[in-house]
């Protein structure tokens, strides 16, 4: 079974689809990483992918639009959904001091999630379009040295990264809801 999840390494999807694999008793599966859920849904258009996992909806931050806009334009059928508690980090390189960031990398979903923390250190918030993409950039020198990004903790560990503050997130439990698709004519 091909699973195509929108997100890189580390992502919550990432694990939404394991989750789903191993819910469907799946011994025999593949991610692919598709970073977005127009990625997602094309692939799985062009047949690329049997099914295909995105984020719809977060109990904080509420619907993830770039999830309703894409599936405004693909014929898909949904067959499951999994509910992930998302714990957000602050991710950066172990020698970064929080006080020295000022750049926060991520998907903007994540930063609706950590108003709290972002404004009591008055980041600037910047959309990299995935939480696992932004870690993965940070990590290879795309994004500056002395920024940070917000995502899972899989995620600093998939990079090389550290996690500088763990559960940065407004609310307990931080409820993301992800979709598990098939082919809207199959």
């Amino acid at each position: 079974m091909r699973i195509g999840v929108s997100g890189d390494i580390g992502s919550f999807s990432e694990e939404a689809g394991q989750i789903y694999a191993a819910k469907a008793h799946m011994s025999q599966h593949t991610l692919h990483y598709l970073i977005d859920m127009e990625g997602v849904l094309a692939a799985l258009d062009r047949e690329e992918i049997d099914v295909g996992i995105f984020p719809f909806v977060n109990y904080n931050s509420g619907i993830v639009w770039p999830a309703f806009t894409a599936m405004g334009r693909h014929s898909f059928m949904p067959i499951d959904d999994i509910q992930l508690n998302v714990e957000q980090c602050l991710i950066g390189f172990a020698d970064t001091q929080i006080s020295e960031i000022t750049e926060l990398y991520s998907y903007t979903p994540a930063f609706e999630q950590c108003k709290g923390f972002i404004n009591q250190h008055g980041f600037k918030t910047i959309d990299w379009g995935d939480t696992a993409k932004a870690a993965r950039d940070l990590s290879l020198g795309i994004l500056p040295r002395k920024a940070a990004v917000v995502a899972s903790a899989q995620a600093a560990k998939s990079y090389n990264l550290s996690v500088l503050k763990q559960g940065i997130q407004d609310i307990q439990p931080n409820i993301t809801r992800f979709i598990v698709v098939k082919r809207g004519n199959s």
